[in-house]
């Protein structure tokens, strides 16, 4: 029969690895001197961002990286680490840990791997500071319309100048 703490590696380990597979991104952060409450707090602002903070061992963190897209990560992971799983924008996620990281000054961002690119905590940091994705395509359709309205103004200038002509005209003329 296996020791409890063997098991619950494993299960850990097999975690990490579902995770892996079915999250688009993952960010590494240190969570050491963060206050229980306040890391409970930060979970419950992930979920609400289809994210998951993931807080294992070290050594199982590193054995389930090993041989994933993940692999490279591993020296990041040093110290109290938690795991970021993001299963939807990663934009939000990097939003709320940038905010929390502000706030909570012994929180650090280390990196992580956002789809199939590995970036560094700058990189987060520029991510939060992106507008959210609704703001981007309003932004795009504004710029794709701008076009179009502005030939709709000379066009509409143009006949108000035609009608003030013909309007010019008929009054010389007595009409």
């Amino acid at each position: 029969m296996k020791k409890i703490s063997l098991l619950f590696k494993e299960t850990s380990e097999g975690l990490i690895k579902n995770n892996l597979k079915t999250s688009d991104s993952v960010f590494i952060l240190k969570y050491s001197g963060v206050s229980s409450p306040a890391l409970s707090l930060l979970r419950l602002s992930l979920r609400q961002a289809k994210a998951n903070l993931f807080v294992v061992k070290n050594t199982v963190a590193r054995r389930a990286f090993k041989n994933s897209p993940c692999q490279d990560l591993i020296r990041l992971i040093d110290g109290p680490c938690g795991l970021v799983f993001v299963r939807d924008e990663p934009v939000d996620t990097c939003k709320i840990l940038a905010n929390f990281s502000r706030s909570h000054e012994s929180l650090k961002l280390e990196g992580g791997l956002l789809k199939d690119k590995i970036i560094e905590k700058k990189d987060i940091e520029r991510l939060s500071r992106l507008p959210s994705k609704e703001v981007l395509r309003a932004q795009v359709v504004m710029t794709l319309n701008a076009p179009i309205s502005k030939l709709v103004i000379v066009l509409n200038q143009t006949l108000k100048k035609l009608v003030y002509c013909l309007d010019q005209i008929k009054n010389k003329k007595g009409g």
